[in-house]
């Protein structure tokens, strides 16, 4: 479902007196802040069968953010901001998405003026990852590098694959490979997960010391939602993954119709051309081993 497709719960002007600011007068005296925000997320099934539990309650999003604004002591407004949509969306299991507006009308201008404000969008996000490794104890690896994303509250594991030998590609001469695919859903930035993603390899070891050499632990993006970006650290979607039979066959096992945003193709397509276009006659064409059932999704 599309993000502006979805129901919403507005609250509008929630005033909290809190101490935030860059001056030391504000965080003693305090002032009063006012917040806006739009809950992205499904009221139909609440709608329908007038239960407050299958919704979620705006009167505690509210004493949330009563309760968080004056707990905290930030600096700036822009702090505030993310740190409370932080907190709603791993509180609050059923917003999607929100949209959230700090107001300070008594900030510290010595010039007229009616209000100053933060205004920021923040939720959700669904990503596939790929996963292989050839040295050491390939499993092991894999399935750790899988429960360090559980562990970590900002990702939602939802399907893993079955794990996947193939042999190595690039033409260097190495060990074959176990590869998976995950599906997750995230808070983290592109950027922000590609960190996550880096931190557990080291974790176990990786050395980039030979491009497509071997490596105890590889962990890619290959796509997160419709997202198109390229940096110098960072291609969205994965540059060559529709060349590359180890990252479409586990893919394809958990999410035969996610769409290549620039290709426009799904992974089922690009897996069936792909076949088609490599085959050979000893029907070996993409390399593949013995599959290896080893991991079970969430």
């Amino acid at each position: 479902m599309k993000y502006q497709e979805r129901d919403r719960i507005i609250i509008e002007n929630l005033q909290v007196y809190a101490y935030h600011g860059v001056y030391r007068e504000e965080r003693e005296k305090g002032q009063n802040f006012y917040i806006n925000v739009v809950l992205e997320t499904d009221t139909a099934m609440a709608g329908t069968l007038d239960d407050l539990e299958l919704t979620t309650n705006y009167g505690e999003v509210c004493r949330f953010l009563d309760g968080f604004m004056k707990k905290h002591t930030y600096q700036l407004i822009e702090t505030v901001a993310e740190k409370a949509a932080e907190e709603i969306l791993l509180q609050f299991p059923r917003i999607r998405q929100l949209t959230l507006e700090i107001r300070k009308p008594e900030a510290p201008v010595k010039l007229p003026f009616e209000s100053i404000s933060v205004r920021i969008m923040r939720g959700w996000h669904r990503a596939y990852l790929s996963g292989g490794s050839n040295m050491g104890d390939k499993k092991r690896h894999l399935e750790e590098a899988i429960e360090a994303l559980r562990a970590d509250d900002k990702c939602r594991v939802l399907k893993v694959s079955d794990l996947i030998a193939t042999k190595p590609y690039g033409g260097v001469e190495q060990d074959v490979f176990l590869n998976c695919a995950v599906e997750i859903e995230t808070l983290y930035a592109p950027e922000m997960l590609l960190e996550k993603l880096h931190e557990i390899e080291q974790v176990h070891g990786r050395e980039r010391k030979i491009h497509w050499g071997p490596r105890t632990l590889d962990l890619d993006i290959l796509l997160y939602e419709d997202c198109v970006m390229h940096t110098e650290e960072l291609v969205i979607p994965h540059i060559d993954m529709h060349n590359r039979c180890f990252v479409l066959e586990p893919l394809r096992q958990i999410a035969p119709y996610a769409e290549h945003p620039v290709l426009h193709k799904s992974v089922g397509q690009m897996y069936d051309e792909l076949e088609e276009r490599e085959k050979s006659p000893d029907g070996n064409h993409f390399g593949r081993e013995e599959e290896n059932g080893g991991i079970t999704g969430s």
